[in-house]
């Protein structure tokens, strides 16, 4: 009988996947109540403005992370890959906490376009990261591992986004989807040994990336 115990997963990829949890977690918050959210509380807001605010954020996200990918292509090692990583956390922690303080459409618009910037930073870096530690023999499992933790991380987040935004209203949902975003980030300066290197002596280089080998997956 299958069990998940026989299957070795990685310690990079056990992490970015618990990362990835966390961040989409905290952003699964907002999703569902993100249209009432504008029509309630942005001044003079109709569906337009939702049809406008969500394709701001996916043209210009979809824009974006092309030649973010292909500059973390074009760059060797795994340095690159995690400063990007980083960035695209912290852009979308300032993004979700920003919410609180939108009142306008064009402030909507604004928080949006840096939420896109989040995103199209984040997605390409934690793949790139993510696809080079899988274990050769069983990639399909650590992608659907990934993804079905998203799912029911999803799924429980949408909710108790709903529930906590009818009790304690919206801001408490911007501010948690922040907080879960910076959290990540966090979790990925924090772990040791996972992308950066431990201390060696003399060289105590806080980001100094470790080569790829089995040793590290």
């Amino acid at each position: 009988m299958w069990t998940l115990r026989k299957v070795h997963i990685g310690r990079v990829v056990r992490y970015f996947i618990i990362i990835d949890l966390i961040f989409l977690a905290g952003w699964g918050l907002i999703r569902p109540v993100f249209s009432v959210f504008i029509v309630e509380h942005v001044e003079t807001a109709t569906l337009t403005t939702v049809g406008i605010a969500v394709a701001i954020y996916w043209v210009l996200r979809s824009l974006l992370q092309l030649p973010i990918a292909d500059f973390l292509d074009r760059t060797p090692g795994e340095r690159d890959d995690f400063y990007v990583l980083v960035a695209g956390l912290l852009i979308a922690a300032l993004a979700a906490l920003s919410y609180v303080f939108v009142t306008r459409p064009w402030q909507l618009y604004v928080v949006e376009a840096v939420h896109a910037v989040g995103f199209a930073c984040y997605l390409p870096s934690w793949r790139s990261i993510f696809s080079r530690h899988l274990d050769k023999s069983h990639v399909s499992f650590d992608w659907s591992l990934d993804n079905a933790a998203l799912g029911l991380a999803t799924g429980a987040s949408g909710l108790f986004g709903g529930a906590i935004a009818a009790t304690f209203g919206f801001q408490i949902i911007f501010v948690l989807a922040a907080v879960l975003s910076f959290l990540a980030a966090m979790v990925l300066l924090l772990v040791p040994n996972l992308i950066l290197a431990p201390k060696d002596g003399a060289r105590q280089h806080f980001f100094f990336f470790r080569r790829h080998s089995s040793g590290n997956l």
